[in-house]
């Protein structure tokens, strides 16, 4: 028997716009990187997040290396982050040789505990080795309590940047996450809330910032007829073509956050009736954009563990993930210090992201709840037989 299509976690949705863009690079054959849509496209992302300055780049990874590197993040230089996160919010510390230094969740947000960040830059300065940079991660659409992290950063005179990758759309008392720190990136992946395919964005109100990300990325040409290169450069730049994609999917932002936030909706409304369930919280200080909807399962209640769920989802060919395996967990990063972590470790254990694209079709979604609950009926007939 044939199996019903695959339904993914967090698929592309096109709009539609993107194709006169394009359509338009190849008339005027602007296929190389750079070009009017790059130029459009980082225009009117600022004009949408709210951000003086940006640069389109090739991915998110590249946004927050570009970051570091314009901070002078070297060898040895201790970078404090996020624990609960994708490994590109750590990856480029290590690019550059630095030592990350990880901290834990609170439960608000799921994102950093600003209270943790405090006592830790508090200990740094005490001890006389403050760090070089603090990154914070605001997951799964929602954002972190940026006021109390950006006060401590201040305070120590220590430089955040934001790593707003899932969070586009998202708000924190009215204003993007992101347009905080001293630098913010975000992520145009092809699973993100909107997509260029690959690509992603750098913003800052510092001019020189952008200045020098924007010659860093485009192989750190120096202004002269010849190639002349006085530092090491990269190969960062955003083509013209994806940019068109990218000014499509920025018109319909805000129909993309209220499809997901529609998905939340009605698997909260199907869902929170069964034991042992939660939902990841909408904190108090903004709007979530609900990338993705995320639950906990506690198996005592319920009668099943996370992995239970997922693989039957997958046995019905439905894509859910386990949340993020935090940072200081991660062979990779054995042997760097953590803040914490306990937190950070229980969203893990119980936690699975359900399919949550702008364009899930009802039926799916229905299918979706179907099985969720039927993992727990299951369960409760065994025990009950």
């Amino acid at each position: 028997m044939m199996s019903r299509p695959r339904v993914y976690l967090s698929p592309p949705h096109m709009s539609g716009h993107e194709q006169a863009y394009v359509q338009e690079a190849f008339a005027s054959n602007w296929v190389a990187p750079l070009g009017p849509n790059v130029d459009a496209f980082e225009q009117e992302f600022c004009e949408v997040v709210g951000a003086s300055h940006a640069v389109a780049l090739s991915s998110g990874t590249a946004a927050l290396h570009l970051a570091l590197l314009h901070l002078g993040i070297g060898p040895g230089d201790e970078v404090l982050v996020s624990t609960l996160t994708f490994s590109a919010s750590a990856n480029p510390i290590l690019y550059q040789h630095g030592r990350a230094t990880f901290i834990d969740s609170e439960t608000d947000s799921w994102n950093m505990n600003p209270a943790l960040l405090a006592e830790t830059l508090h200990q740094r300065a005490q001890q006389g080795t403050l760090p070089k940079a603090v990154i914070l991660v605001h997951l799964y659409g929602q954002s972190a309590d940026i006021d109390p992290i950006l006060a401590a950063c201040q305070e120590y005179d220590v430089p955040l940047i934001e790593d707003a990758a899932e969070a586009l759309g998202a708000t924190y008392k009215g204003k993007t996450p992101g347009t905080y720190g001293r630098a913010g990136i975000f992520s145009f992946n092809g699973n993100k809330i909107i997509t260029t395919s690959g690509g992603g964005m750098l913003v800052s109100d510092d001019e020189a910032l952008i200045s020098h990300a924007r010659k860093l990325a485009t192989q750190a040409r120096e202004p002269a007829p010849h190639y002349q290169h006085a530092e090491i450069g990269y190969n960062y730049r955003m083509s013209n073509i994806l940019a068109g994609i990218g000014r499509g999917q920025l018109q319909v932002l805000e129909d993309r956050v209220q499809a997901r936030r529609a998905n939340f909706a009605f698997y909260r409304e199907e869902l929170s009736d069964l034991p042992g369930i939660t939902f990841m919280p909408e904190a108090p200080w903004g709007r979530h954009s609900r990338w993705l909807t995320v639950i906990t399962i506690d198996p005592a209640q319920y009668g099943a563990d996370r992995e239970t769920v997922r693989l039957a989802l997958e046995a019905e060919n439905i894509e859910a993930r386990p949340v993020w395996k935090p940072m200081h967990l991660q062979p990779i990063f054995a042997g760097y210090d953590s803040v914490g972590g306990a937190v950070a470790e229980s969203f893990f254990a119980n936690g699975l992201c359900l399919p949550s694209g702008s364009n899930l079709h009802p039926t799916d979604q229905a299918r979706v709840v179907e099985i969720v609950r039927r993992c727990n009926a299951n369960i409760h007939h065994e025990v009950w037989r």
